[in-house]
C-alpha cells in the first residue's frame, strides 16, 4: 500500500519513470513473469537509489504558482483578521479571503479605481467608517494590490494546468480510491504519465514516445485481468481507440464533454497569445520577444485535447462531426538555431507546418469565426504529401510501443553527463548564456 500510495502522488509530479518503475516491482515483482520482471528492470536499474550518485538535477515537479503570502500578510497585519484556511497559492482561497476582507471597509472586490471607487469622507461616515482618508487609503491600497496579485495568480494558474494537461491529460482528476481500486491499473497509469512528463530533448531526431514497451507490458497486464482494471481511470490519461471501447457510452460522452470544454478554455489563451505576439506565422521560428513556452505549453495542451475529442467521437461513432467541424492542430515555435540544424541536415521543413499555413486558425473554428471541415483538412494534407488517416489530422493515431531508453538528464534540453556538474554549472549561468565575472 505505501508503494501504492506514493505512485499515486507522483501523477502530479515531475518523477522519472526509472523511479516509478523500481515502485512498481516493489509492488508487484512477486507477481510478475521472468520476461515481464527482466523488462521492468530495464528501467528499474537505472533508478536513482539504486545509483551512486542518487541525484539529479532536473527538478522533479511542475514549477508552482506563486502564492499571495507577503500580499495576505499584510492585509492580516492592517486590518487585524484571521490567516485564511487552506494555502495562500490557491486563487480560490485568496478570492474567499478578498470577499471577507472587503467589506469591512464597504469596498466591492472588483472594483479598483483610485478615481471613481473609493468612498470620500461623506460615503464613509455614511457608511460607518470611523477612518480618516490616509488609514483608508492605506487600507484600500493594500486590497487594491492583493485583486492585482490574484489575477496574476488565476493567470499563472491557468498556464500551469494547461502545461500538466499537455503533458500527462487529466491525470490529476483521478481520484485517489479510484486510483486504488486495481493495482494493475495504477501502476499502468503512474508509468505512462511519468513517461509523457519527459522533457523536451534538445534534437531534430524527433522527442521520446511516451508509449514505451514497459508501458505496453503494463498496459497488457490490465487486459489480461478484465474484471478488475479501472478502464476509467486509465482512460483519463491514455485516450486510447482499445482503452476508449472499454467505456460505457455514457463515459465515453462525457469524456468528451470534459475535453470539448478544456478545448474551449485552451482556445482562448491561444488566441490571446497570438494577437499580443509577434508569431511568424509561415515558419513558427522564435523571435526575440515571443513567449515560447507558454506557448509551446499551450499549443501542446491543445493538440493533446483535439487528439482524444476526434478519438473519442469515432470511438463515439459520430465521427461523421468532422465533416461540419474539423479544426487543426496548434503548431509549436521552434527555436531557430534547431530549425537551421535542420536545414544543415538538408531537411526541407515540417509537412505539419504546410498544412497549418493552408488551414484557418483552430481557434478560430472552433469559435465559428470561421470554418474548416474534414475535405478540407484532408485536402491540405493530400497537397504536402501527408496521409490525412494516418498523419493525426482526422483520425485516431495508432500507438505502437517504441523500445524503452533511459531518461537523460537534460539542461536546457542539452543532455549532460553529470547531475552534480550540471548544477553547479547552472548556479554559474553557463547554460543561461550569461556567465558571470
Amino acid at each position: 500500500m505505501l508503494s501504492l500510495d506514493t505512485l499515486y502522488e507522483s501523477l502530479c509530479l515531475r518523477k522519472r519513470p526509472e523511479d516509478i518503475a523500481v515502485l512498481i516491482r516493489d509492488e508487484t515483482g512477486a507477481h510478475l513473469s521472468s520476461a515481464e520482471l527482466a523488462l521492468l528492470d530495464k528501467a528499474a536499474s537505472l533508478a536513482l537509489r539504486n545509483q551512486v550518485w542518487q541525484y539529479t538535477s532536473m527538478l522533479e515537479s511542475f514549477a508552482a504558482v506563486v502564492g499571495a503570502e507577503q500580499q495576505i500578510n499584510t492585509a492580516i497585519q492592517l486590518f487585524k483578521v484571521d490567516h485564511p484556511n487552506g494555502a495562500v497559492t490557491d486563487p480560490q482561497v485568496v478570492d474567499t479571503f478578498l470577499a471577507t476582507v472587503s467589506p469591512l471597509i464597504h469596498k466591492n472586490p472588483g472594483f479598483s479605481s483610485y478615481k471613481t471607487d473609493r468612498l470620500n469622507r461623506e460615503a464613509r461616515a455614511a457608511a460607518g467608517l470611523d477612518l480618516s482618508k490616509r488609514r483608508y487609503n492605506k487600507l484600500f491600497r493594500c486590497l487594491r494590490h492583493l485583486e492585482k496579485k490574484l489575477r496574476t495568480m488565476i493567470s499563472q494558474a491557468e498556464k500551469s494546468r494547461f502545461q500538466r494537461i499537455g503533458k500527462h491529460a487529466f491525470a490529476e482528476d483521478i481520484s485517489r480510491e479510484d486510483f486504488m481500486a486495481d493495482t494493475h491499473s495504477a501502476c499502468f497509469i503512474a508509468y505512462y504519465t511519468a513517461r509523457c512528463n519527459l522533457r523536451s530533448e534538445f534534437t531534430i531526431d524527433g522527442q521520446q514516445r511516451p508509449y514505451d514497451e514497459i508501458a505496453d507490458m503494463l498496459l497488457q497486464r490490465c487486459l489480461l485481468h478484465p474484471e478488475t482494471a479501472n478502464w476509467w481511470a486509465i482512460a483519463q490519461v491514455y485516450v486510447a481507440p482499445h482503452v476508449l471501447d472499454k467505456l460505457t457510452a455514457e463515459q465515453q460522452g462525457f469524456l468528451l464533454g470534459k475535453w470539448t470544454t478544456l478545448l474551449q478554455q485552451i482556445a482562448t489563451l491561444l488566441e490571446n497569445l497570438w494577437t499580443t505576439n509577434e508569431f511568424n506565422q509561415m515558419t513558427m521560428v522564435v523571435k526575440r520577444g515571443n513567449d515560447s513556452s507558454t506557448w509551446n505549453n499551450t499549443a501542446a495542451a491543445w493538440n493533446k485535447a483535439r487528439d482524444s475529442w476526434i478519438n473519442l467521437h469515432y470511438a463515439l461513432g459520430m465521427d461523421f462531426m468532422l465533416d461540419e467541424i474539423c479544426f487543426g492542430k496548434a503548431m509549436r515555435l521552434i527555436a531557430g538555431d534547431v530549425a537551421a540544424w535542420h536545414h544543415a541536415m538538408g531537411n526541407n521543413g515540417d509537412k505539419n507546418l504546410l498544412v497549418w499555413n493552408q488551414l484557418p486558425l483552430p481557434w478560430e473554428v472552433l469559435s465559428g469565426k470561421t470554418t474548416c471541415n474534414r475535405e478540407r483538412v484532408a485536402a491540405a494534407c493530400r497537397k504536402v504529401g501527408l496521409d490525412p488517416q494516418q498523419s493525426g489530422w482526422l483520425a485516431p493515431r495508432k500507438h505502437q510501443a517504441v523500445p524503452f531508453r533511459a531518461t537523460p538528464e537534460l539542461v536546457h534540453g542539452v543532455t549532460i553527463t553529470n547531475p552534480y556538474l550540471a548544477k553547479i554549472l547552472k548556479q554559474h549561468k553557463y547554460f543561461s548564456g550569461k556567465i558571470t565575472e
